[in-house]
């Protein structure tokens, strides 16, 4: 798994590469509804906990199959 940051999520990029598509495709899914919303940091950065990249994973492996 990708380094995390200190308080045990992962960033965008590490979350992508985990899924194993680019940072923008997170983008668009979450912009297009298709996936939740990332949740914030306190600087408005988006961060991914284990169970969110999970939850990614399974969407696009369900992509996949079609």
């Amino acid at each position: 798994m990708p380094q995390r940051r200190h308080n045990g999520r992962m960033t965008i990029s590490q979350a992508a590469e985990l899924v194993g598509v680019s940072p923008k495709t997170l983008l668009r899914w979450e912009k297009a509804g298709k996936t939740p919303k990332a949740k914030r940091d306190w600087r408005g950065w988006r961060v991914y906990e284990e169970e969110d990249v999970r939850e990614l994973i399974a969407f696009h492996d369900r992509l996949r199959q079609w």
